[in-house]
C-alpha cells in the first residue's frame, strides 16, 4: 500500500504592488493594482472594453514594463531583474492571442514546433511532443495544413498548442473564444481546464459571462477604468489546499500532453 500524498502549500506566483501603467503622456491605463495570484489556480479577467485588460495581460507576459510599482514573478522582482534573465522567465509563460498570430507560411505542425526550435531543441526531439499535442487538441490529421486552410476554431487550437508546447507555468489567454462559435468556445475552455488540472496557472481574459460559470473553482478579477476589483476575494486570500483540484494527480490523462 503506497503512502498517502500530502497536499502542497499554495505558493504565490505573481505579485503586484501599487502598479501603474501609462502610455506616453496620456492618462494612466492601469491604476494602483495590488494583488497576488497563486500557483495552480484558474483566473478569469473581465471588464468592459477599454478597461485595461490587454494592458494587464501584457504586464503578466512581460511584453510591457509598468510605469511605477513592483511586480514579482516566480519570486523575483522584475524591476531589478537582469535583462539577460528575461528570456528564461518568458519561456515559463505561454500566451494565447485573440488574433492567433500564427505564421502564415508555416504548417500547423511547424507553428507549434516554433517555440521548441527557438529554445534550441533538436529536430529529432521535436516530432513526438508536437504530434502528441496535435492529438490532444484534436488536430492530429491537420498537422500539414497552413493557417489559411484552417477554420477559426482550428487556428485557435493551434495557437493554444503552440502556447503550451514548452510546458509553461503560467498560461495567459486574451479573449481566446472571441472568434469561435459557442460550441467551440466550450471545447477550448475544456482544454484550459485540463491544463489547469496538471498544475498550470491559467489567466483568461473574457467578456463571456456564461463561459465563466463553467469553471466552478475559477476566481474572477474585474477591471474597470484601470482599477481592479476583487468580487470573489481571490486576490486577498490564498486558496485552501482543499480547493485545489488535480494537485495529487500530475500524470496526464489519455489525450493530454505529457508534462
Amino acid at each position: 500500500m503506497s503512502a498517502p500524498q500530502m497536499a502542497p502549500s499554495v505558493e504565490s506566483i505573481v505579485q503586484f504592488e501599487n502598479v501603474g501603467l501609462r502610455y506616453g503622456t496620456g492618462p494612466e491605463a492601469l491604476i494602483d493594482l495590488s494583488f497576488t495570484l497563486f500557483s495552480g489556480q484558474f483566473y478569469f479577467l473581465t471588464g468592459p472594453s477599454g478597461a485595461g485588460k490587454s494592458s494587464l495581460l501584457k504586464l503578466l507576459y512581460l511584453a510591457q514594463r509598468p510605469s511605477r510599482g513592483m511586480i514579482r514573478l516566480f519570486g523575483s522582482d522584475l524591476m531589478t531583474l537582469a535583462r539577460d534573465r528575461l528570456p528564461g522567465f518568458r519561456r515559463r509563460i505561454g500566451v494565447v492571442f485573440q488574433d492567433f498570430r500564427l505564421v502564415p507560411h508555416l504548417s500547423a505542425f511547424d507553428n507549434i514546433a516554433l517555440p521548441l526550435r527557438i529554445a534550441g531543441m533538436r529536430d529529432q526531439d521535436i516530432a513526438t511532443p508536437v504530434r502528441e499535442i496535435l492529438d490532444w487538441v484534436g488536430l492530429s490529421a491537420r498537422g500539414d495544413a497552413l493557417p489559411a486552410t484552417l477554420s477559426g476554431g482550428e487556428q485557435q487550437r493551434v495557437a493554444i498548442a503552440r502556447a503550451v508546447i514548452t510546458r509553461p507555468d503560467i498560461l495567459v489567454a486574451d479573449e481566446p473564444t472571441g472568434n469561435v462559435d459557442p460550441d467551440m468556445a466550450v471545447k477550448l475552455l475544456r482544454l484550459f481546464e485540463a491544463l489547469n488540472r496538471m498544475g498550470t496557472t491559467i489567466i483568461v481574459a473574457t467578456h463571456d459571462v456564461h463561459l465563466m460559470t463553467r469553471i466552478k473553482r475559477a476566481q474572477m478579477m474585474r477591471l474597470e477604468a484601470g482599477r481592479l476589483s476583487d468580487p470573489t476575494g481571490a486576490l486577498r486570500y490564498p486558496p485552501r489546499p482543499s480547493d485545489m483540484t488535480g494537485w495529487a494527480d500530475k500524470a496526464p490523462q489519455q489525450g493530454e500532453p505529457r508534462r
